[in-house]
């Protein structure tokens, strides 16, 4: 029997990479996606139909009470998205307070509940500067509370911690991956901006892998 495993999966294409990564590797998967309020919910449409191709288990779960306590971050309030590079002062307008561990806290006891002993999700080197719930010591703190938390023991799993958005690209093309499935833009409008920073890092790497990115841009 395989063994199984829980993917926190947003729909953009760290987590649409990580999660046919793991299929491959023959895991049972149980997608978890989050609807934390995010102005870009139109990437839990896309991890829809991407579970939905994949016969993948997937549970979305709606956390939108959370935006109670929870105000100050441009993605879930009526702060305007920034636009410019993830490394750029504006960005960390972006950053949800305890994200990361919010969502690592309901995967991890939704693992313990099925059986799952692994839980993957797409921290990677190119959130380290803004996100401090994407770097490698978050990671490794949680993956001890996670074993103190629980009779049984769970593993965080993230195959790209120390990879870039540029690398992370290069591995799903070589697995031949269709990004065009995957969602990246802050901005949940018809197309994706090309402007916040979530879309220069995405085409960024599309061009350093000398790659089309086959999402359609506004005003392109």
């Amino acid at each position: 029997m395989a063994e199984k495993a829980v993917v926190i999966y947003s729909g953009g294409m760290d987590s649409f990479t990580i999660l046919n990564k793991a299929k491959a590797e023959g895991y049972e998967l149980y997608a978890l996606t989050f609807d934390y309020g995010q102005k870009h919910r139109k990437e839990i449409a896309f991890a829809t139909r991407v579970c939905e191709e994949l016969g993948i288990n997937h549970r979305i779960i709606d956390i939108t009470a959370i935006n109670q306590l929870l105000q100050s971050s441009s993605l879930t309030s009526d702060i305007e998205i920034p636009e410019g590079h993830y490394e750029a002062a504006n960005m960390k307008s972006t950053v949800v307070p305890n994200r990361n561990m919010i969502l690592l806290s309901l995967a991890i006891g939704y693992a313990v509940d099925i059986g799952a002993s692994k839980v993957f999700y797409g921290a990677h080197s190119g959130d380290h500067a803004i996100y401090p719930d994407c770097r490698p010591d978050f990671v490794h703190a949680m993956n001890k509370v996670a074993k103190l938390a629980n009779y049984e023991p769970v593993d965080i799993v993230t195959p790209y911690l120390n990879s870039d958005k540029t690398e992370i690209l290069a591995d799903g093309l070589k697995m031949g991956l269709d990004y065009g499935k995957s969602w990246t833009c802050y901005n949940g409008r018809e197309k994706a901006c090309g402007k916040c920073g979530s879309c220069v890092e995405r085409l960024e790497a599309f061009a350093h892998n000398h790659a089309t990115d086959p999402l359609a841009y506004e005003n392109s």
